[in-house]
């Protein structure tokens, strides 16, 4: 099989003669052989690893991104972002949690950019009905004369 990982800056690999893929989406992890059917999931932040036909395993990182099976050939891979490496232990614990933490923070971000939106169309309702609303007559007989109350 061949593996393509890109990102939207760069393509990270370009393998052939993969045996044997896995890969983690929402339902946990999932094996690709050759010859498996078309096949289109979403991956989570996770380590994809892969066999080449010399038994050799290769690892990389994704932050998310799409994984297609097209023919029972091709596996594509498109992420956010990519880290290739075959330093398991390091793609485990650093970068993984490097996805994990920029994922937080654009999450908190736009929660943040989602309250100023908010509260700016709150400020222009407010302001558009102020102006709506007419002056409240005066009523005979209700009015202070002099400061003195009728």
């Amino acid at each position: 099989m061949r593996l393509t990982v890109t990102t939207p800056l760069a393509m990270i690999v370009e393998a052939g003669g993969v045996a044997h893929l896995r890969a983690e989406d929402e339902t946990g992890a999932f094996g690709i052989l050759p010859g498996h059917a078309d096949f289109l999931t979403a991956l989570e932040i996770s380590v994809a690893s892969w066999r080449d036909a010399k038994g050799a395993e290769h690892h990389v990182a994704v932050r998310g991104g799409m994984l297609q099976v097209e023919g029972g050939q091709t596996i594509t891979i498109a992420a956010r972002e990519a880290i290739a490496s075959d330093d398991l232990h390091r793609l485990e614990t650093e970068v993984l949690a490097a996805f994990h933490r920029r994922n937080e923070e654009e999450r908190m971000a736009r929660t943040d950019a989602e309250r100023l939106y908010l509260a700016a169309i709150r400020q222009i309702c407010r302001f558009l009905k102020s102006e709506r609303e007419p002056a409240l007559p005066s009523v005979p007989g209700t009015a202070f004369r002099d400061g003195v109350e009728p």
